[in-house]
C-alpha cells in the first residue's frame, strides 16, 4: 500500500478555528493556514527517496493529533475547501488554494487519529480497507447549500482515495448535490489513481445529483512547496469553467 501518505465548532457562518502549534518535532513550511503554521516534513524528501515507486514513507503526526482542527466559515463564500491532512503536505496545498479563492475551510476530522509513524499508519489502513470498515468522523459539518464550487482535498492512499474523505463522502455526500467539485490531491510516484472515480462513484451512491468535475490538481506530495503556478493555473481553471 502507498501512503503518501472535533471539528467541535458551532456551525455559525462567521466562524474560524485555527491549529495551535504545539510540535517542535515537526519542520515547518513555512506557511501557515488560517493564520496557523503548517508542518509538513515530506518537503524535505529528496526526488530519489520521494518517487522510489512503492511505499514511499510519509511519517508526520496527524495534523489533528494534538492540534484543533482548521475551520472557517463565513457567510458569503461560495466555495468551500474540505480537506484531509496527515502528515502535512495535503494541508499546505489546501492554504494555497485557500489563498487564491478566499474559499471556506473545514478540515476532515477523524475520531481515532493516525499514527505519525508510517509502518503502523499501513497497517491500519491496511485493515481498514481489507475489512472495508473506515476511520469515524468527529467533526461538525455545516449546512452547505450556499457553495457553488467545493474543492476536496487528500494524499493518495493504496492508489485510490484516503480513508478519511472516503468516510465524510460517503456520510455527508448527498449534501453536495448541484455542486462543482474540484479534486486536488498529493501523490507519492502513482498520481490520482482513481481516486476521481471514486469520488464519483461515492457520491452517486449517496445520493448527490447534478455534479460538475474540474479536472484534478495532482501534485507530488515533496513539491507541494515549489507548485504556486500550478495551482494558479487549476485555480483558474477552477473558475472558468463555472
Amino acid at each position: 500500500m502507498i501512503l503518501y501518505l472535533n471539528n467541535r465548532g458551532s456551525t455559525n457562518r462567521s466562524e474560524t478555528i485555527s491549529k495551535s502549534s504545539t510540535s517542535s518535532l515537526r519542520q515547518s513550511s513555512g506557511a501557515t493556514i488560517v493564520n496557523q503554521p503548517i508542518s509538513a516534513p515530506q518537503l524535505q524528501k529528496s526526488n530519489s527517496a520521494w518517487r522510489n515507486g512503492y511505499g514511499t514513507r510519509s511519517d508526520g503526526a496527524d495534523t489533528n493529533s494534538r492540534n484543533t482542527p482548521t475551520r472557517r466559515l463565513t457567510a458569503d463564500a461560495k466555495s468551500i475547501i474540505i480537506y484531509f491532512s496527515r502528515s502535512g503536505s495535503t494541508e499546505l496545498l489546501a492554504s494555497k488554494v485557500a489563498q487564491r479563492t478566499n474559499a471556506d475551510i473545514l478540515e476532515i476530522v477523524v475520531k481515532d487519529t493516525y499514527a505519525a509513524n508510517y509502518e503502523s499508519t499501513l497497517a491500519r489502513a491496511n485493515l481498514e480497507r481489507e475489512n472495508g470498515t473506515y476511520p469515524e468522523l468527529n467533526m461538525q459539518v455545516p449546512d452547505l447549500s450556499q457553495y457553488d464550487t467545493v474543492y476536496l482535498g487528500y494524499p493518495i492512499w493504496a492508489m485510490t482515495l484516503s480513508h478519511p474523505m472516503r468516510s465524510f463522502l460517503t456520510t455527508y455526500g448527498s449534501r453536495l448535490t448541484n455542486k462543482q467539485i474540484a479534486p486536488f490531491m498529493t501523490q507519492g510516484g502513482y498520481g490520482q489513481g482513481d481516486s476521481v472515480q471514486q469520488i464519483r462513484q461515492i457520491l452517486r451512491q449517496a445520493g448527490a445529483s447534478n455534479n460538475t468535475y474540474i479536472n484534478a490538481l495532482v501534485v507530488d506530495g515533496n513539491k507541494v512547496d515549489r507548485a504556486d503556478k500550478q495551482v494558479d493555473r487549476w485555480t483558474k481553471q477552477v473558475n472558468t469553467d463555472k
